[in-house]
């Protein structure tokens, strides 16, 4: 059965891009079939895997299609369904048309459903499925969390941390109650960790208690290696996998598959 992680905080800033395209690139560096799904309108986790330019078929022509659920095939997504230079990797990609959607979908039956439908069509092909949220609590992040089996929130370690948690797990649970009852919580991961930095270290602190046994034993560092790899259209892995932050992520990727042993 294939696990389906929304990557999800609207607050910007907090690595949720970051963690999109290095988990998924992890994964599939550990031989899992996994597909991301870029749906920001910024389109920076396909920016991220090198794909600069609008696509003839991206994620915004595939949830028009999924207007019509008998559209939602295998063959008829397949053109959306990009390789990448992992060969366990494969993305569907996101561009500025995607912004429309939030404008299309609102007088649209079952509009929260669009990409749970596409979704479904293509659980069997993938192991994994991360899907790449944007950052605000709009109609587009709504698809996201009603398509998903979890939710995975990066968190960073600065001092307005927790600030907006509270809105995002209200939403949460309000998809829990109303359309999608097996939603939980995958955890919530420490990003941008600097530990020489003393406010950085209360931070992580904080957002532990607070959030207890939610949070990974992963933490993501600061590391330069990671804001880089993205200019060059590549996850971590691929960039300079000694780095820190690609150890990290990979670390990420492993502990998820352990979780669920």
């Amino acid at each position: 059965m294939s696990k389906v992680i929304a990557i999800c905080n609207q607050k910007g800033g907090v690595g949720k891009t970051t963690t999109a395209v290095n988990l998924a690139a992890s994964l599939a560096a550990l031989e899992k079939k996994t597909l991301l799904i870029d749906m920001d309108p910024q389109g920076n986790a396909s920016q991220g895997l090198g794909f600069t330019e609008m696509q003839d078929v991206d994620v915004h022509e595939v949830l028009n299609m999924a207007d019509n659920p008998d559209n939602m095939t295998l063959e008829n997504l397949q053109p959306a369904i990009l390789d990448t230079p992992l060969n366990f990797l494969k993305v569907m990609t996101s561009g500025p048309d995607l912004a429309v959607m939030e404008i299309e979908l609102v007088n649209a039956m079952s509009r929260e459903r669009r990409l749970e439908r596409v979704v479904n069509a293509l659980k069997s092909s993938f192991e994994f499925i991360i899907i790449d949220a944007p950052p605000s609590l709009n109609l587009l992040t709504l698809n996201v969390l009603t398509a998903a089996t979890s939710v995975l929130i990066p968190v960073q370690c600065e001092y307005y941390a927790l600030q907006g948690m509270t809105e995002l797990f209200k939403t949460i649970r309000e998809v829990q109650k109303n359309l999608n009852a097996g939603l939980k919580i995958e955890g919530t991961l420490l990003t941008m960790l600097d530990k020489r930095l003393s406010l950085c270290q209360q931070v992580a602190k904080e957002v532990r208690e607070n959030l207890s046994d939610t949070v990974f034993n992963t933490e993501i560092p600061r590391n330069t290696r990671l804001g880089e790899a993205p200019s060059h259209g590549k996850p971590v892995i691929l960039y300079d996998v000694t780095s820190n932050g690609a150890q990290a992520y990979m670390k990420l990727a492993e502990e998820i598959l352990n979780k669920d042993k």
